[in-house]
């Protein structure tokens, strides 16, 4: 039975049902799905290309990668708007629905979408807006920007599973349409990897010989690529600054100095070749922008006026070097047009924006492109650092060694790489960069926190490249400059008078070391005071570098009261320094006897005397003086080590080049006087004053922390190395010992092997056996093998050698010391195997004499490839390949050995003319010189 309705019901109204995704709004979607599409087969890609470079340890990234890397960029940005509108409407349109699990799932995916694209963001470093460079926070941000979009499509799927049904046909059409594309671009780029580090080709030889520089194949760089300096200051103002105000950037015709030596050679050259190609050989390492750019070969090229020849040292010449081809120096590099990114060289600002944006949000390839793990060795810094003198230049020798820190560097115990220095660091200097780079603090875009060297806030290495230039910055009028110059120096050698030997009395007796107790001198008395020099932070020879130009003397004044008595080293009215002082340099001559003074490299022959002093050691400078009758009281002796760049001959010549187009010091009139004004700095200094006619009286210590031991050391390393042949430096030495110092006995058996005296070098080594002191073992293996070797125990002193090149104890690793490299030990391991090979021939066993030989001339190829220009490998391994029967190999070594060993005649060529036109240098060059002090007018008179 049924119920009819009543009269008076009303009917309910249906709800219209309304679809969360509506035409317009599908429309949006659908959007969002063609950037995502494209995101996500742009992403792959990139990912693919990460991939494979992670896994093969060589780069994929090329100029195509930068493109889809911004284009990448681009999408995301693209994508913010739709896809937060289409989030929005949609979760309003879904906030009140039944399904619950979707719309909890959905919240989830556009919170995963917002963090996507928020970190997406937060890694594109907008310059002036934001930058994230913390490094833990920014490595967080990305791994967030890479594991969200897997949640992504994970919540899509659940929340699609828990809506209306899913559309698999579409999904996987266009999932294997992106796959497909992706495999295409991956695959075509894995067939090209670009080479990071190219070696070039040897083309590069015919544009650039004799310089050893060469670019990837053979031709030019754009002058723009090389004068890219503004585009760096941009990321790097602080980097840009140190190198505003470095030698560097002044390396080339902007160096008045260069410009006029440049000059003159080139003239040389020409009256003598008919062209200046050898001028070559300078470019590759003064003048890379006119060089690599074809400009240094223009016809029309001008100097002075000339962008390029105005550039020096950019960012670009040495941050495109590919590789480092040898350790030979003369610019052994290759170079090439650096990859940038797209708009690198646009003027426009958007365009300019967007190359900024790409750079800092992707700067990995940057960096790949711009430093190379090479850049932080010593190798990188030969290149240029150690030079040889070519045949084309000199038209003498084939090979005429140069400056050469390289190998002075690894031959210091500053670097922990030789067994023999005198004096270690408690850490090693593993770069140039140590000294010449140090850290400073930095908002630079590549700054970071150095902590384990101490720099906890961002920091970069300076990029001044400080060196003791002051030069260059006084003549380019930047007094900051000179004064960081200034700086620099300092700390870096001492002074010490340290004794004080009566001439004319029968025993001679040394008064030393002075201080705390100080003889009285007795007027009308003949007296020499010992002066040691010793370098403190230098990791080469003092002074290294254009050691022919860099003019380093001692000074000396005694005064009584303020009356001048004796004086050596001071400057006359034209502020030229004594020609009789003792000079911390080289006194080159050319062939007929002349003194190189305007650094005319292709006149350079032979040197008179070098008197530079080898890193972590000392050098002893005598000086004779007699006391006048009428001195009273006391007298004061002042010696100062003074420095100034170049010296008067040179500044003349500079200031008076005769060259209507060529003005090296602007305003100066050529043919008129010029005053040089170049700053002296003094280095280091020391005062003692003297009583006289009274016994020695305590007098303040000399310096904090200085040991009389190390003092006694110093002089005796001195005394050493300057051909010591009295024992002088054994007693030295033995005043060592006597304050309990180990570093006595390794150096009375150094004095004692050096003379000769085998026996005397023995004892002493077998008091280091019993000493309860911590010894350097690889000293004292050295030393021991040496002796070992004097004595006919081939095999105990092969043992030495080879304990001192394979063995690392605990605490040579904690403070960075390798002796494996050190050559000189590798050369007597070599000649240890060739001398038990002999011995083997001698009692007719050629079987294992060869097997010996053998093995001596792979520790012989050890050397070479450390130095590959070491004449005493190259001599021993002729020897060798003949007695082994291979010919071909001895006749190479031959014409190497003869290529890289000393010019044993050259001096003997020229001594008479350079003797007899420079006194005061030829008495300098004596194995042992005593410089007389000057006396005053008034002390003649009293003598």
């Amino acid at each position: 039975m049924s119920v009819a309705p009543s009269a008076n019901a009303v009917p309910v109204p249906r709800t219209r049902y309304r679809r969360t995704i509506g035409p317009r709004l599908r429309m949006l979607l659908l959007l969002v799905f063609s950037l995502v599409a494209l995101l996500t087969a742009n992403s792959l890609y990139l990912l693919s290309v990460s991939l494979l470079t992670w896994v093969k340890g060589r780069s994929y990234e090329n100029l195509f990668f930068l493109w889809m890397f911004g284009i990448h960029l681009a999408i995301g940005v693209l994508l913010v708007v739709p896809f937060i509108s289409f989030s929005v409407f949609h979760v309003r349109l879904a906030l009140r629905r039944r399904n619950r699990r979707a719309v909890h799932i959905g919240y989830g995916v556009f919170v995963s979408g917002l963090i996507v694209l928020g970190t997406g963001l937060a890694l594109v470093r907008i310059p002036g807006l934001f930058d994230l460079k913390a490094p833990l926070l920014r490595a967080t941000v990305y791994w967030l920007h890479v594991v969200c979009p897997l949640v992504v499509l994970w919540l899509y799927w659940l929340h699609r599973l828990a809506g209306s049904r899913i559309r698999w046909r579409q999904g996987i059409v266009f999932l294997t349409v992106v796959g497909m594309v992706v495999l295409v671009m991956v695959g075509l780029q894995s067939q090209d990897p670009r080479e990071w580090y190219q070696k070039g080709s040897a083309e590069g030889d015919f544009y650039f010989h004799p310089s050893a520089a060469r670019t990837v194949n053979g031709k030019f760089i754009a002058k723009r690529a090389l004068l890219n300096d503004q585009y760096c200051m941009q990321c790097h103002p602080d980097a840009f600054d140190g190198w505003f105000h470095s030698a560097h950037r002044f390396s080339s015709f902007n160096n008045p100095a260069y410009l006029a030596t440049i000059n003159e050679t080139g003239n040389a050259l020409s009256r003598r070749d008919g062209n200046q190609k050898a001028l070559r050989w300078c470019a590759g390492c003064h003048d890379p922008v006119p060089f690599f750019s074809g400009e240094f070969e223009n016809p029309s090229f001008n100097v002075t006026l000339d962008q390029s020849a105005q550039a020096g040292i950019t960012c670009t010449s040495c941050h495109a070097i590919t590789h480092i081809n040898s350790n030979t120096g003369n610019a052994d590099y290759v170079i090439e047009e650096p990859l940038h990114y797209p708009f690198a060289y646009s003027q426009r600002p958007l365009l300019q924006l967007l190359n900024h944006t790409l750079v800092k949000a992707k700067p990995d390839f940057h960096k790949k492109t711009m430093l190379k793990p090479f850049h932080k060795t010593i190798e990188f810094c030969s290149t240029c650092h150690k030079q040889h003198l070519p045949r084309e230049l000199t038209r003498v020798h084939d090979f005429q060694r140069g400056q050469n820190h390289y190998d002075s560097f690894l031959n210091s115990g500053f670097s922990g790489r030789s067994a023999r220095a005198f004096y270690y660091p408690e850490k090693a200097a593993g770069s140039c960069s140590h000294c010449h780079m140090p850290l400073r603090s930095s908002d630079d875009f590549g700054a970071r926190a150095y902590v384990t060297e101490g720099k906890s806030l961002p920091s970069i290495h300076d990029h001044q490249f400080l060196g003791g230039n002051t030069g260059v910055t006084w003549f380019k009028n930047l007094p900051d400059a000179t004064a960081a110059q200034t700086r620099f120096l300092q700390d870096a050698v001492r002074v010490d008078l340290f004794g004080v030997r009566e001439r004319d009395s029968q025993e001679r007796k040394l008064h030393a070391p002075l201080r705390p107790v100080v003889p009285a001198l007795t007027p009308g008395r003949d007296y020499l005071f010992e002066t040691v020099v010793r370098t403190l932070k230098i990791g080469h020879r003092f002074t290294e570098g254009t050691s022919d130009s860099n003019q380093v003397w001692l000074e000396v004044t005694v005064r009584n009261g303020t009356r001048i008595v004796a004086h050596s080293g001071r400057l006359n009215s034209n502020r030229e320094v004594d020609p009789a002082a003792h000079f911390f340099s080289a006194f080159m001559v050319d062939r007929n006897g002349n003194r190189i003074v305007h650094r005319n490299t292709q006149d350079i022959f032979v040197a008179m005397y070098d008197h530079q002093i080898p890193p972590d050691a000392a050098q002893v400078v005598h000086y004779g003086f007699h006391l006048p009758h009428d001195v009273t009281d006391s007298v004061t002796v002042e010696i100062k080590l003074n420095y100034r760049k170049f010296d008067v001959p040179y500044t003349d010549f500079i200031a008076n080049v005769d060259d209507d187009e060529i003005k090296p010091i602007p305003g100066h009139q050529t043919g008129q006087p010029y005053l040089n004004r170049l700053p002296i700095v003094t280095l280091a200094s020391d005062t003692v004053t003297f009583p006289i006619g009274e016994r020695g009286k305590e007098v303040g210590t000399l310096e904090a922390g200085l040991d009389p031991w190390e003092r006694w050391n110093d002089y005796g390393i001195g005394l050493l190395l300057g051909g010591d042949g009295s024992g002088q430096a054994v007693s030295a030495f033995q005043h060592v010992v006597e304050y309990g110092r180990v570093e006595g006995l390794l150096n009375m058996a150094r004095a004692y092997l050096q003379a000769g005296r085998n026996q005397e070098a023995v004892a002493v080594l077998q008091r280091l056996e019993k000493s309860a002191e911590a010894v350097p073992f690889w000293t004292k293996e050295w030393l021991t093998g040496i002796a070992n070797r004097r004595q006919g125990r081939l095999v105990e002193a092969e043992q030495n050698f080879r304990n001192i090149l394979e063995y690392r104890t605990e605490d040579m690793r904690r403070r960075g010391f390798d002796f494996s490299k050190d050559v000189e030990i590798i050369n007597l391991l070599g000649l240890t195997l060739f001398d038990q090979a002999t011995r083997l021939y001698g009692i007719d066993d050629a079987e294992d004499a060869e097997a010996l030989m053998r093995t001596a001339t792979e520790v012989f190829a050890m050397t070479l490839n450390v130095d590959s220009e070491n004449s005493v490998a190259h001599h021993n391994l002729q020897r060798l390949y003949a007695l082994l029967g291979h010919a071909d190999r001895a006749t190479r070594h031959e014409q190497l050995f003869r290529r890289y060993r000393a010019d044993d005649h050259a001096w003997g060529m020229v001594a008479a003319l350079a003797r007899k036109r420079y006194p005061a240098a030829s008495r300098s060059a004596q194995l042992v010189t005593i410089y007389s002090l000057t006396p005053t007018a008034s002390a003649v008179s009293n003598r």
